[in-house]
C-alpha cells in the first residue's frame, strides 16, 4: 500500500507542477463536509457514492411526498381532500414502518423550527463577537 500511496502522491505533485489541477470545480473554496457528520464513519464513503449517483433513500422520497401533500391539502376542495388525506395517512404509516417507530410530523416541524432559530441566534451572536463584542460564553445550554 505504501508504494501505491507514494506513486499517487508523485503523480499529484507532477499534475500540480504542470497546472493541471488549477481550474477544477470548487477550487479555492472549502470542502463541504457538514452533510455527513451524523453518518457513522464506516458508512460515509458508501453514502457519498450513493448520493453522487443520484440515489436517495426511500425515507427521503416518502418525506418529500408527505411534505408536498401537506402543503397541497389546504388548497384542495372537499372532493379531492378525502383521497389526498388517505394517501397522506398511508405515506405516514409507511414512514413509521420504515423507521420502526411512529412519527409525529408536527413535533418534528416544531423541533426543526426551534433548531433553525437557535442556529440563527448563534450566527448573530458570532457576528456580534466578531465585531468586537462579547467574549467566550462557553457551551450553550
Amino acid at each position: 500500500m505504501l508504494a501505491f500511496e507514494l506513486l499517487a502522491e508523485q503523480r499529484i505533485n507532477e499534475a500540480l507542477a504542470k497546472g493541471e489541477l488549477s481550474d477544477l470545480p470548487g477550487s479555492g473554496r472549502p470542502l463541504e463536509l457538514g452533510d455527513d457528520l451524523l453518518v457513522p464513519e464506516d458508512q460515509r464513503l458508501a453514502q457519498r457514492i450513493l448520493k453522487n449517483a443520484g440515489y436517495t433513500p426511500p425515507e427521503v422520497g416518502l418525506r418529500r411526498e408527505i411534505a408536498q401533500l401537506r402543503a397541497e391539502l389546504e388548497l384542495l376542495d372537499e372532493v379531492e381532500r378525502g383521497p389526498a388525506w388517505q394517501r397522506l395517512c398511508l405515506l405516514m404509516s409507511q414512514l413509521s414502518l420504515a423507521r420502526g417507530a411512529a412519527i409525529n410530523l408536527s413535533l418534528e416541524d416544531l423541533y426543526w423550527e426551534r433548531l433553525k432559530a437557535r442556529f440563527a441566534g448563534s450566527a448573530e451572536d458570532g457576528a456580534e463577537e466578531g465585531a468586537g463584542g462579547g467574549g467566550d460564553r462557553g457551551p450553550a445550554a
